[in-house]
C-alpha cells in the first residue's frame, strides 16, 4: 500500500476548540510553523490547518458540532469537550537537555506539567505536558548507555 507523495505515512490530525488560538499556542510553545490554514465559512473556525513542528507535521481543525457521522453522532471532538485525551503525541528529541528545554518552553507558553521530567528506568529523559486544548505531549530523549554496556 502506497501513501500520498510529499506526505508522511502517519500524520496526527487533532481537533481543538479554538483553532486560531491553538495555532498561536503551538507556534509559541513548540516553535511550530503554520504551513497551511483554511477558515470555515463562518470565518472564525479552522476547517483545516497544517503545522510543521519537531521535524514532523500535524493537521488541525476546530470542532464542528453541527456535522454528524452516518450514525448521527459527533465523533470528532476536542479532548476538552470529551473530558480528556485518549492519546499522547510523543516527541523524540536528540539530547536529554532538549527534553528539559521543550517542556519548560511549553509550560511558559501555558501548558500544564502532568509528568515531571525525569531519567526513567527505560534509560530516557522523559516528561509530559497537557496543552490548553487538552492534548497530551510526551517528550523523550535517550540517555547515554551506562559504561560497560
Amino acid at each position: 500500500m502506497a501513501f500520498a507523495p510529499n506526505f508522511p505515512p502517519v500524520e496526527p490530525h487533532i481537533c481543538v476548540n479554538g483553532g486560531l488560538e491553538a495555532i498561536a499556542f503551538y507556534e509559541k510553545a513548540f516553535g511550530a510553523e503554520n504551513t497551511f490554514k483554511q477558515l470555515a465559512e463562518d470565518g472564525k473556525r479552522i476547517l483545516h490547518a497544517n503545522l510543521s513542528l519537531f521535524g514532523g507535521s500535524i493537521m488541525l481543525h476546530d470542532e464542528f458540532p453541527e456535522y454528524k457521522n452516518q450514525g448521527g453522532e459527533n465523533d470528532v471532538m476536542s479532548p476538552n469537550t470529551r473530558g480528556g485525551a485518549s492519546v499522547a503525541l510523543n516527541i523524540n528529541l536528540n539530547k536529554p537537555a532538549d527534553v528539559d528545554a521543550a517542556v519548560e518552553r511549553a509550560v511558559r507558553a501555558g501548558a500544564t506539567l502532568i509528568m515531571p521530567i525525569e531519567d526513567t528506568f527505560w534509560n530516557a529523559r522523559y516528561g509530559r505536558i497537557r496543552d490548553p486544548f487538552g492534548h497530551v505531549w510526551a517528550f523523550n530523549a535517550a540517555l547515554e548507555a551506562p559504561a560497560g554496556e
